[in-house]
């Protein structure tokens, strides 16, 4: 019998730590591997995008979405480049991901032979928690475990280096002598808590408060029951970084939505009005939009003491778990009898939903790309999987998706990297095959990404049990995120060079792949176009052609935006006077009397 190699060895290590499937794409810097994936009837599965990058989105997406460590691999060269961005997309939202990457053979390391790269330079930021290069079989069960381990308990990138030379040799195990270094697979599971005085401080300051506000992220997504508790004790508003989007249902009364730019009025307010904030699982970056220094007393819990004090001076910083923090936690606080504070939170959120009821209504030319959100809201499937890019589109995926309770839902959110949606999609169809994804995305991510690993969802359609993959685009030819931030923030025209689009038939190129393609020009076929995507049995393209003159609105529009903005009209932002008509409507909405409804 042949003596299994690094690579036979190396799989079936990652089958051992219920690795499912890798995203990659193949080359000669991990022949090795491939070699050993043929040997292995590939078990883990290998499913090959369209890039490195997908691969790296892919794995995020995975890891997203199943809550398991993700795995990439890619060959040496030009492959561990493209893998980069996907994996600081990992590392800044606190993701665990495994990069497997291919190296020359150790003999040409040095004499600056072909895609030979300094791969631990390349890597030493993006994977920064643990970088390391297998030069001898007897390293490889140490370091791949303290890799998978460590993306664990850091929730971050990590990434393993494979020359090509190492992967085809025979596989020794580590023996017990000087310098050889055991490993292990187990991990057992961990909570974290403060301790009794920590957490005596934190209720101090929560009892004390007579208006208090709650901010929650991704790292609350396993503790909503004990939020839901904590919230009605406290008769708190809870509002949701974008990355906790889907860590509390929309559907209690007092949950506010998004906050920041891309958040809602009810956020906004909440913070603003507030005289005490707990902080649970996010660092929401922009400090502009929590209460003003000195307004309100603070408790954060994380389970990353190096992440704990940012962005706000609050008094307690409690390290621990959130559900089982908040099980600690709660038994100190006293339950405010007082519930006027909870009542107007709720108040302005029944306001909030009106407004953007009645912006979703307006007429638009020719497609109104909040109606396009507003309209999948109340059609979204129970179980379904949301991804979104960066982008407009993110605006309208913050403030009109109200996700219920077993939805999930996430985006780049810090690297805000544009062209995540579709490999996060496929990712997490991969992770749960038997659930429906919709992949939210503008016409430039379309364009940079969307499209080419629309191929990938083609290739491996027939394999989910739940065929469907819904892909959305925005598309009005325009990179429109950035358009307004010029119009709003540095008070410029749009450079056109620079942000226009070409016209792209999405829905016949989704067509030309064997998928369902709908065009969408006019406001009465949103419905239908949505009802036929998510009844489809495969993948469906939908190419909604939307006004880009509707304007992202952030929850309070100060007056230097606004003069910024009509100083690059008056500047020339061309003839343009349907953007004024399109924003002064959609600010309008804020200012009608309270009602439901409206005609487009």
């Amino acid at each position: 019998m042949t003596k299994a190699t690094v690579g036979d060895h190396l799989l079936d290590r990652l089958r051992a730590w219920g690795v499912s499937h890798v995203f990659g794409y193949p080359g000669d810097g991990i022949s090795g591997l491939l070699a050993a994936w043929s040997r292995a009837d590939d078990d883990p599965r290998f499913i090959q995008a369209r890039h490195e990058e997908m691969a790296a989105f892919e794995a995020v997406g995975h890891a997203k979405f199943s809550g398991h460590v993700g795995v990439c691999v890619a060959t040496s060269g030009p492959g561990a480049i493209h893998l980069l961005n996907g994996l600081y997309d990992a590392k800044l939202d606190h993701v665990p991901v495994v990069a497997l990457v291919g190296q020359t053979d150790r003999s040409a390391m040095g004499g600056s032979y072909q895609q030979e790269v300094d791969l631990h330079s390349l890597f030493k930021d993006a994977a920064a928690s643990y970088l390391e290069t297998v030069n001898v079989p007897e390293q490889l069960p140490n370091v791949l475990d303290r890799a998978v381990r460590t993306a664990y308990a850091r929730r971050a990138p990590t990434a393993v280096i494979l020359p090509a030379d190492v992967q085809d040799l025979p596989y020794s195990a580590p023996e017990h002598a000087h310098k050889m270094v055991p490993s292990s697979l187990d991990v057992s599971g961990w909570a974290p808590v403060p301790d009794d005085a920590s957490l005596a401080r934190a209720a101090e300051v929560l009892n004390a408060g007579r208006r208090v506000a709650m901010l929650v992220g991704q790292g609350a997504a396993g503790a909503a029951r004990e939020v839901e508790e904590t919230a009605d004790l406290l008769g708190a508003g809870v509002a949701k970084a974008l990355l906790g989007k889907d860590a509390l249902s929309d559907e209690l009364p007092w949950v506010t939505g998004s906050i920041g730019l891309l958040g809602t009025r009810p956020s906004y307010e909440l913070m603003r009005d507030c005289d005490t904030l707990l902080t649970v699982g996010s660092n929401f970056p922009y400090s502009e939009f929590l209460p003003a220094y000195g307004q309100a007393r603070g408790v954060q819990i994380d389970i990353d003491a190096h992440m704990v004090g940012l962005r706000y001076p609050y008094e307690v910083n409690l390290v621990g778990d959130a559900a089982a923090t908040l099980r600690r936690l709660m038994p100190l606080l006293t339950r405010k009898e007082d519930r006027s504070w909870q009542h107007t939170v709720t108040e302005g959120v029944r306001r909030w939903r009106t407004v953007m009821e009645r912006r979703a209504a307006l007429s638009a030319d020719p497609v109104n790309p909040e109606y396009v959100a507003h309209v999948l809201d109340r059609m979204l499937p129970d179980d379904a999987m949301i991804s979104a890019d960066s982008g407009s589109v993110a605006n309208w995926y913050a403030r009109h998706l109200t996700l219920r309770r077993g939805m999930r839902a996430s985006l780049s959110g810090t690297l805000a990297t544009m062209g995540s949606a579709v490999p996060y999609a496929i990712g997490a169809k991969f992770a749960h095959p038997d659930r429906p994804a919709i992949a939210l995305v503008g016409d430039g991510a379309m364009q940079m990404n969307g499209m080419a690993e629309l191929i990938t969802a083609a290739k491996y359609a027939g394999e989910w049990t739940d065929p469907r993959l819904v892909v959305a685009v925005w598309n009005n030819q325009d990179l429109n995120q950035v358009s307004w931030e010029l119009r709003a923030m540095a008070g410029t025209a749009p450079f056109e060079a620079s942000q226009a689009l070409p016209d792209v038939p999405y829905a016949a190129f989704a067509r030309s792949l064997g998928m369902e393609g709908i065009r969408v020009d006019a406001p009465e076929d949103v419905e239908d176009a949505w009802r036929q995507a998510l009844g489809a049995d495969g993948p469906t393209v939908l190419d909604f052609r939307t006004d880009p003159d509707v304007p992202p609105i952030p929850p309070h529009s100060t007056w230097d935006q606004i003069e910024a903005t009509l100083s690059s009209l008056a500047r020339g932002d061309g003839d343009r006077r349907h953007l004024v008509v399109q924003g002064l409507k959609a600010k309008a909405q804020e200012l009608l009397p309270r009602r439901s409804g409206g005609g487009r």
